[in-house]
């Protein structure tokens, strides 16, 4: 029997307390379901004490500085997390960073994360409410319109209900969908919903899937770009055989699972290489591929040009529209 996932709250100022509340719900519900001790919630904040939310309620929470041993961190903020600083909040993040302890954030977490450079080369979401601040002080962070974004060692939700839905996917992780599904039930959400729902339609529309293990299979495939899961562990997790899926991927897809598998990174990976900084080894790390010469010798089979190219490409396109504006647009002379 494994060892309970130990998962450390760090409570902000002006945390909201639906989003910390969605997130551990699951992980209680998770422990009386499964009748033993599968996650170990603890809580934390700056000064310790009672961490009071927006609403009066709130948490009793140890002191930053006293966190144990932790599988993950995840920073609850809310109120206005572009201009929250805290000296001893920062040099507690660091500290578990160099733990090497998972770091994530509910809600507005993520920008704390961000603004402390903790994010930089993951994908990662944030509530809607911040993405435009965030997106202008940072341009070259990989930021989602997404519910939840699990990416190698960072875990971050849109908070809200998205917390419920980003535990029911690492719930998944852990113990399979069948479980996932039993405990997001338990709180009358009958379908945890797939981590990229309100920045794109859904999956089962956008692929035109119709079987729910298919649906569940994409959507792990999603969360997964950077750490590829291999197809008996897609298996297991939506659970069936191997070779079941992989009939399921012919039969509605046209291609082998892993084939579908490539293509989705591949496409991350040109929206990275035409849109961001991130140099091409970052590019094959955050898509998930073993090393920048594997990554680009399958980009140039796939769009006819190395990386390099395309960004070079993509570039010169956006500085041609650039000059066709301002010659387009009137002078301020004019204008008057």
């Amino acid at each position: 029997m494994s060892d309970p996932l130990r998962i450390g709250f760090i409570l902000t100022p002006d945390y909201a307390l639906m989003s910390l509340g969605s997130a551990v719900e699951p992980l209680r519900a998770a422990n009386h379901l499964a009748d033993r001790e599968l996650y170990r919630p603890s809580y934390y904040s700056v000064a310790g004490g009672f961490a009071a939310s927006t609403s009066g309620g709130g948490f009793q929470t140890l002191p930053l500085s006293e966190a144990g041993a932790l599988d993950l961190a995840l920073v609850v903020a809310g109120g206005n997390p572009m201009r929250y600083e805290d000296a001893v909040l920062a040099r507690g993040l660091r500290s578990l960073q160099a733990r090497k302890v998972p770091l994530g954030g509910i809600s507005g977490g993520a920008a704390i994360l961000a603004r402390l450079g903790l994010i930089e080369g993951r994908r990662f979401t944030l509530h809607w409410a911040h993405v435009e601040a965030l997106s202008e002080a940072y341009p070259d962070l990989l930021i989602e319109r997404a519910l939840y974004v699990i990416d190698r060692d960072r875990y971050t939700c849109a908070g809200g209900v998205a917390a419920l839905d980003m535990m029911c996917g690492i719930i998944a992780r852990d113990h399979g969908a069948e479980f996932s599904r039993a405990v997001a039930d338990w709180f009358i959400h009958p379908r945890p919903r797939t981590a990229d729902e309100p920045q794109r339609s859904p999956v089962a529309q956008r692929f035109d899937l119709r079987h729910p293990m298919l649906v569940q299979a994409v959507d792990l495939m999603f969360s997964h770009l950077a750490d590829p899961l291999s197809p008996e562990q897609l298996a297991a997790q939506v659970g069936c055989s191997p070779r079941q899926l992989q009939r399921l991927f012919g039969d509605q897809l046209g291609r082998s699972m892993m084939q579908f598998y490539r293509e989705m990174r591949l496409q991350k990976a040109d929206e990275l290489v035409q849109q961001s900084g991130l140099s091409m080894l970052d590019v094959a790390q955050v898509t998930g591929f073993v090393s920048a010469a594997h990554f680009s010798r399958l980009y140039g089979e796939r769009f006819g040009m190395s990386p390099g190219k395309r960004r070079q490409a993509a570039r010169r396109k956006g500085q041609s529209g650039q000059m066709s504006a301002e010659v387009g647009a009137p002078s301020s002379k004019r204008a008057r």
